[in-house]
């Protein structure tokens, strides 16, 4: 059942009135690469990946039912725009983004992965909530950083955080561009120790996507962050991973207000 497959957040701080969940590949009817690892249905949500549109929309409605409101699916780019959930829906443009934020009931920002990280955001007195979706570009673009001023803007006033299934940091192997990028973006000690170098390839370096968000998280005054030990390359039969398999499905991570 899906309902069995769904990741509840680990978030202590997550105020009463503030939902949040991610899936895996469990629980919906994907066939093929996008099946769920294990010979059956697979929980696909993303529609540019491949897939059967009609079974994309199948696992959407599967998901829809423990939801209070249609996710605000937007479309990513791994930029650092901030987009509005009110103005995302059925009926509405398609909306071009890597962040959404909300600050009325019933309203699920949603972000789609696969082994990009997920970022749920929550004000503690639950007015505001967002979703991130990090991927290295947008990471070192300062994705994270906008959504927390757009939360602010909104009303937000402390905020906390949770890292949800990303390519983990004995997986994610980048280049120097990829170093340079983060060190232009925030210079420190800290940044450099989030990339060890491959001993046998002196051009690579093995990236923790979960320390560099807490630095950048930290540099917008963002001190409560959970999550962050849930790798996507190393579980082939609990998530999809691009880095892995290529060909492969998107899980979603969701928030919203109840």
């Amino acid at each position: 059942m899906l309902d069995d497959a769904l990741v509840r957040p680990d978030w202590p701080d997550l105020p009463a009135t503030v939902g949040a969940l991610a899936t895996g590949r469990d629980g919906g009817v994907s066939t093929g690469p996008y099946d769920d690892g294990k010979g059956g249905g697979g929980l696909n949500l993303g529609l540019h990946c491949g897939d059967d549109p009609a079974a994309v929309q199948a696992n959407r409605a599967r998901l829809r039912a423990h939801l209070p409101g249609h996710p605000a699916w937007i479309a990513q780019v791994h930029g650092a725009e901030v987009v509005d959930a009110a103005t995302v829906g059925p009926g509405q443009p398609v909306r071009t983004g890597d962040a959404s934020i909300a600050a009325a009931p019933g309203l699920v920002c949603a972000i789609l992965t696969a082994d990009c990280l997920p970022v749920l955001f929550a004000s503690l007195d639950g007015k505001v909530v967002g979703a991130a979706h990090a991927g290295w570009r947008g990471l070192a673009g300062g994705v994270l950083g906008a959504t927390v001023r757009a939360m602010r803007t909104a009303g937000a006033g402390e905020i906390t955080a949770w890292l949800g299934p990303a390519i983990g940091p004995q997986a994610f192997e980048v280049g120097p561009e990829v170093r340079a990028a983060f060190l232009a973006a925030l210079p420190g000690a800290e940044t450099e120790a989030a990339f060890q170098p491959v001993l046998d390839q002196p051009v690579k370096f093995l990236a923790d996507i979960y320390a560099l968000a807490r630095r950048m998280l930290a540099h917008e005054g963002i001190t409560r962050v959970h999550g962050g030990g849930l790798c996507t390359v190393s579980a082939p039969q609990r998530f999809y991973s691009y880095r892995r398999d290529r060909v492969t499905g998107r899980q979603g991570s969701l928030i919203w207000i109840k």
